[in-house]
């Protein structure tokens, strides 16, 4: 299993990048999706999360109406659709894809707790820079 992110750069603010997370030896419509950033000096920190069939979607509040969690079955590959970037998103950004869990992307807790989940598989990570 394989996991490439890709797409992360330096951009001025109010711009907009695109994540890409191609997978290899793993479907990425068979399983749940997540994205999580790090910023310098803080805790990794769930971005977005969807449930395999796209029932549940979770995005934090500081990035909610201005990312787009999404995927391609055609290319195996999730996304991360960034814009109207802030100074604030600036960070490593990583995408992770997990067996499917019965419980809903309902708030942060279910979203955060891919990070804890053995099951997840974790892409190499992207840094995103924001900065005029």
């Amino acid at each position: 299993v394989q996991l490439q992110a890709c797409g992360g750069g330096l951009v001025q603010p109010g711009r907009s990048l695109r994540l890409s997370c191609a997978a290899s030896g793993i479907t990425v419509d068979s399983y749940d999706i997540a994205w999580f950033r790090q910023a310098p000096g803080k805790e990794r920190e769930g971005v977005s999360c969807v449930s395999r069939r796209g029932g549940s979607t979770y995005y934090a509040d500081p990035v909610e109406g201005r990312f787009t969690i999404s995927k391609d079955n055609t290319k195996n590959t999730a996304y991360l659709q960034m814009n109207d970037l802030k100074p604030e998103d600036a960070g490593v950004y990583y995408c992770a894809l997990r067996e499917p869990s019965l419980v809903p992307f309902y708030s942060d807790i279910e979203c955060e707790m891919v990070q804890y989940d053995s099951r997840a598989s974790w892409g190499q990570g992207t840094q995103v820079t924001v900065s005029s």
